[in-house]
């Protein structure tokens, strides 16, 4: 805005000790609202007739991964966006699997429901029945006074609201300026506070925003309204169009760690109080919601199987992995949980995951080529990400077509009848050969899809029959 200081704003600014890193410090800006009279819409690094860019400019800003870090969810939310919507005794039962998964330390913080129909409203209601801790159940709602009355009206604790903070939102969405837009926000965020709901502002669009003109500014602001009514306000970055990135030296906003480090050193926002929302766009939602992870930011926001909006949001099953590369244990988490929710989805609900999908595919941990399975043969360790019968209930399998050999029948034979060490069969087994003549004569005659379960399993049967053959 082209403001003026005064010589005393430069030398009377106060000395403070950095207890992270034990030097003093004098803070370099004053970050007041920018109301630029035109959207700033960053045309350099989006044209909207060609690809977006990513410029850097080589400014680094530190690691700091809090000690507590954590998962929430927006699967009946952003989730509920993009597939037809739950029924009632649905959700509850999702909501029932994101508790078992976080197990008692409550890894899975939160969820967030919408609450506009009755539908929703209902199983809002019966999940808070459910009397756990954790996840919480939280709304969302738009910056809008007449949203909030539903939000009142539940007695809900915690409220998300959507704050959109690019000048795209705001000028071109909203038709408003900076100013008119936060003085919009505020109203309904003092609003929540003076009935003592604790507001989450979910700052969308963030990776097309003006950082230091606008959400910096905007973040001061609500630190100052929860330093006045004792009330934690949350602050949700949404990386709404998948634009971040986690390369260091990035521009913002496109910087995930740039973002952070600004959200959290010079807008004052706590880490248990700050939050990423990501998308996949650009097939970066899980390396971006890790990114948020060690630069600074607790909660990290997930929806299963990554379920939402266009290309979905962070997947939940991801992130439980994510965490436990990072931090060296699952902190109770318990990961079989994800299997049963994916059987879930597809038998109950009638949602197809698709088959290579990880931890959850129906073929993650399936192979096909016969050289692998002849290492899977020797030891599963050589072909297999970790032990996914311990964690996910889900053998390490091979899939058997022309390619497969007798290695990868023998494993197959092997893992579905789950036979012991005592019992495994090998290449050189009958039983393996015959299959292999088999599976040989299929593809002589012309086959090119691959052998189906059902099929070896009436094949082994038959054999194991006529040739007086047990597997028990």
């Amino acid at each position: 805005m082209g403001e003026i200081y005064s010589e005393d704003y430069f030398t009377n600014r106060p000395v403070s000790m950095n207890t992270s890193n034990n030097l003093l410090e004098i803070e370099e800006h004053m970050y007041i609202l920018d109301d630029v009279k035109k959207p700033n819409v960053f045309r350099n690094m989006f044209p909207y007739s060609d690809i977006p860019k990513i410029p850097f400019n080589d400014r680094i800003v530190p690691h700091n991964m809090p000690k507590e870090i954590w998962i929430t969810d927006t699967s009946f939310r952003d989730g509920q966006q993009s597939r037809a919507p739950y029924t009632t005794e649905q959700i509850v039962r999702i909501y029932d699997y994101l508790h078992e998964l976080g197990g008692p330390n409550g890894m899975i913080r939160a969820s967030e429901f919408f609450l506009y129909s009755k539908k929703d409203r209902d199983a809002v209601y019966k999940c808070m029945e459910r009397g756990y801790k954790f996840p919480e159940v939280t709304s969302w709602i738009r910056a809008s006074k007449e949203d909030f009355k539903l939000v009142r009206e539940i007695g809900m604790k915690e409220t998300g609201i959507l704050v959109s903070c690019s000048d795209y939102h705001i000028f071109m969405k909203l038709k408003m300026t900076r100013k008119e837009a936060m003085d919009h926000y505020l109203s309904v965020i003092r609003e929540c506070l003076d009935e003592g709901i604790s507001p989450r502002c979910h700052l969308e669009d963030i990776t097309r925003a003006d950082i230091y003109g606008y959400v910096v500014p905007f973040c001061l602001e609500l630190m100052k309204l929860m330093k006045e009514y004792n009330i934690p306000i949350k602050v949700r970055a949404c990386d709404t169009m998948g634009y971040g990135v986690n390369y260091p030296g990035a521009v913002i906003p496109r910087s995930v760690q740039g973002i952070i480090y600004a959200l959290h050193k010079h807008a004052g926002v706590p880490h248990e109080l700050l939050e990423w929302h990501g998308h996949n766009d650009f097939y970066k939602a899980v390396v971006n919601s890790t990114t948020a992870w060690l630069y600074g930011c607790c909660g990290v926001n997930t929806s299963l199987f990554g379920i939402g909006e266009r290309t979905g949001n962070t997947p939940t099953e991801a992130m439980v992995f994510e965490y436990a590369q990072l931090k060296g244990d699952l902190n109770g988490m318990d990961t079989k949980v994800i299997t049963e929710l994916a059987r879930y989805y597809e038998k109950e609900i009638g949602y197809e995951i698709p088959p290579r999908t990880p931890f959850v595919g129906r073929n993650f941990n399936v192979t096909r080529a016969g050289i692998h399975a002849d290492g899977l043969l020797k030891n599963e360790e050589i072909y297999n990400i970790f032990d996914t019968d311990k964690f996910l209930s889900r053998p390490v399998r091979c899939a058997i077509s022309n390619t497969s050999g007798l290695a990868g029948i023998a494993h197959w034979i092997n893992s579905y009848y789950t036979l012991d060490e005592k019992r495994t069969v090998d290449k050189q087994s009958d039983l393996v050969k015959l299959v292999k003549e088999w599976v040989d004569e299929q593809y002589e005659e012309g086959r090119v899809t691959v052998i189906t379960d059902d099929e070896l399993v009436k094949l082994v049967d038959e054999i194991c029959e006529k040739k007086g053959i047990s597997l028990i």
